[in-house]
């Protein structure tokens, strides 16, 4: 079966399944950077897979194969309270999901944003003085898969709810409300999700001082999906993509990331032992994991559960034993991976893929990065293995949340398999051209 049948054939299922369980999904996405050194509750969003965007400001029922969109509160975005973009930009900034990269750094996530908001996003997120990308918080909007590792919860609603829920935000004002404690983004969330289910969410009065986060709304959407199985809840986990970008840590509530740092316990500790005890007895008893019975989520297939720990070992030790032949036989003058990819320049091809474009010496060769190029570009197969060879490494990786199904690891394996053959084939070609050479000299 070709590349385009098989996305055909999974646009085809989408647009017959958006008929039959259109839903909303509250997505809980792990802090980083400063979030996850300092408070740790992340951020929440709202996914409507029969609710599309038709422009970042306005709402539309979604056509036949669309599959919706991810709408959240922001600070300081162009002076509005909500931003609506579509699933696959969001969270991969690209279009398609056969344009999204198997690996990516900081440098092609960034440049990834920026060509999706100049394209799309110019309304809420203009030009800089000199053409350059605006400063601020529009980072947020697109791409987020690059930085987060994201848990979704979803139930069913019906047409009707979702057209209210359209026509509610296209008629009321969309001006910027943002505050951290009263009006954040898990309290937009709330509000929204509640507008299907009144009174289904809540803030947390003890475990989280009364401020909504993110992680307390999960599991209050979790308990009552749990309860009302005619709306079909259901849970995924969408993996952060593999690269060096730093890794998402894990989502607490307010008084989880109090307690979790040192720095703020020991003084609770000292000087205020029984309050101390109560918020410790509070937060145990808030314990919630997000990935408890999640399914993988990847844009190019219907959900599948994660690989098992014995799929794993095996798969680990064949992609040890390929450590070796990589190393040898290295064409890149030198150096290493990290650097050549330090030094690249990202693009994309006619079809919307992404490239690398890699210094070699002299030469400049192109490094394709989805399944769709990674064989049909100038690299040398070394370098298509290397990214497959990582992004293996970060699929195997044991702890924290699940990463890969088994059958996204047994199509990248696969992927690497022909790599290996290419290189293969390569070599022989080699060795049979230096033979000639050596039988036709004097």
């Amino acid at each position: 079966m070709t590349t385009r049948l098989k996305y055909a054939l999974f646009g085809l299922f989408l647009a017959v399944a958006s008929q039959a369980y259109a839903g909303v999904t509250l997505l809980l996405e792990e802090p980083y950077s400063y979030d996850g050194a300092f408070g740790g509750t992340g951020h929440a969003a709202v996914y409507l897979s029969r609710v599309c965007s038709e422009t970042p400001l306005v709402l539309r029922r979604c056509a036949p194969g669309e599959l919706g969109a991810v709408i959240s509160r922001y600070d300081g975005i162009a002076g509005h309270d909500w931003i609506a973009i579509p699933l696959i930009p969001y969270l991969y900034a690209v279009e398609k999901p056969e344009n999204v990269p198997l690996s990516a750094d900081e440098k092609l996530a960034d440049y990834l944003r920026d060509r999706y908001r100049r394209v799309h996003l110019e309304s809420v997120a203009p030009n800089g003085a000199a053409g350059e990308p605006p400063n601020g918080h529009w980072v947020e909007l697109v791409g987020m898969a690059y930085r987060r590792t994201i848990y979704g919860f979803q139930l069913d609603t019906t047409e009707e709810q979702d057209d209210s829920l359209i026509r509610k935000f296209n008629a009321e004002p969309n001006r910027d409300r943002f505050n951290l404690v009263t009006h954040n983004c898990a309290d937009f969330a709330r509000n929204l999700i509640n507008s299907y289910y009144p009174k289904m969410l809540h803030r947390n009065v003890v475990g989280d001082l009364g401020v909504t986060t993110p992680k307390h709304i999960a599991k209050l959407f979790a308990h009552f999906g749990e309860r009302h199985p005619e709306l079909h809840f259901s849970s995924f986990v969408i993996p952060q993509v593999p690269g060096n970008i730093r890794r998402s840590g894990p989502v607490h509530d307010v008084l989880e990331s109090v307690f979790r740092a040192k720095k703020y316990t020991l003084p609770l500790l000292v000087f205020h032992p029984v309050l101390t005890s109560c918020f410790v007895v509070a937060t145990v008893g808030e314990r919630f994991n997000p990935a408890r019975g999640a399914m993988i989520f990847d844009p190019s297939r219907d959900l599948q559960p994660p690989l098992e720990a014995e799929q794993r070992r095996v798969y680990q030790n064949q992609l040890d034993a390929l450590k070796r032949p990589f190393a040898e036989g290295n064409p890149w003058h030198g150096n290493t991976w990290q650097q050549l990819q330090s030094d690249a320049v990202p693009r994309v091809d006619g079809d919307g893929n992404p490239v690398l474009q890699v210094k070699l010496g002299d030469e400049t060769v192109d490094l394709g990065l989805s399944r769709n190029n990674i064989l049909r570009t100038s690299a040398p197969p070394e370098l298509a293995g290397s990214i497959l060879v990582l992004r293996l490494r970060a699929e195997l990786r044991n702890g924290g949340a699940p990463k890969a199904s088994d059958r996204d690891v047994a199509n990248d394996w696969d992927l690497l398999q022909q790599v290996l053959q290419t290189r293969h084939r390569k070599t022989e070609a080699t060795d049979v051209r230096l033979t000639a050479m050596r039988s036709n000299s004097p």
